[in-house]
């Protein structure tokens, strides 16, 4: 069999706290948790340094509401704890899975994971490992969408990979209207002045400033990984000046 080369050597994967719980209403789904694993074990093979960043909606989402009595600051913080869970849920798995990880996170907590230090995550990469970013950015007020983008130009990404249920950016919510068009390409640009909502502002701006490209594809359907791994068009491109093309 000739041997396939990977289009990306670095690229960061954002995975939202929900796509967890698969057919549960809260937690964790175990089942989930190994078929990621195995997916992103077998991009890892062919040699690609994978960065992950995982969200805690499936735990608690403070950063859209926080429960009557519970201050604003106080609830982002409480999110991004239960980011670290679902990170140490994911390592875990991972690890089951012959797969090296370290996980870092943006607030201190040395008796379970290592402080985000760029140059450390970066060596992580380097050796193989792959590495979990945990707690967000560490701030209040700022979504995991916008620490993906961060982390992912931290570490020099090539791409950023956002994992959803739906297989593309849609013009409106594909889950809700049947005749919702999907984009294989589209700008920066278009998505804000759309109000897509594939991110939000800041981490879409953030990525048009960078020149950052973004992948949003279906990260339920095994393989998938693999495949945007090896440069198969799968899922949409967000990515300046691109020919827009509505499929």
């Amino acid at each position: 069999m000739p041997k396939q080369n990977p289009k990306y050597q670095r690229m960061l994967l954002k995975l939202s706290g929900e796509s967890l719980m698969g057919d549960r209403d809260y937690g964790i789904d175990d089942r989930v948790l190994r078929r990621y694993a195995e997916d992103i074990k077998s991009v890892r093979e062919f040699g690609v340094q994978v960065g992950i960043v995982i969200g805690g909606g499936n735990i608690y989402r403070g950063v859209e509401n926080s429960s009557d009595g519970i201050d604003k600051v106080t609830g982002d913080h409480m999110g991004m704890l239960a980011t670290v869970i679902n990170a140490l849920a994911l390592q875990s798995s991972l690890e089951h899975a012959g797969v090296p990880t370290r996980c870092l996170t943006a607030i201190d907590m040395a008796k379970i994971a290592e402080p985000f230090i760029r140059r450390r995550a970066v060596r992580h990469l380097e050796k193989g490992r792959v590495v979990i970013f945990a707690a967000g950015t560490g701030n209040p007020y700022f979504t995991t969408d916008t620490a993906a983008v961060l982390r992912a130009i931290e570490i020099g990404a090539d791409v950023i990979l956002k994992g959803t249920r739906v297989d593309g950016v849609y013009d409106s919510d594909p889950e809700t209207n049947a005749g919702a068009q999907r984009f294989d390409q589209i700008s920066y640009e278009d998505v804000l002045r759309r109000d897509l909502r594939v991110m939000d502002l800041t981490a879409i701006t953030l990525s048009k400033e960078n020149k950052l490209p973004l992948i949003v594809f279906n990260m339920n359907i095994p393989g998938n990984l693999k495949r945007i791994a090896l440069g198969d068009d799968v899922g949409s491109k967000v990515m300046e000046f691109p020919t827009l093309a509505r499929q």
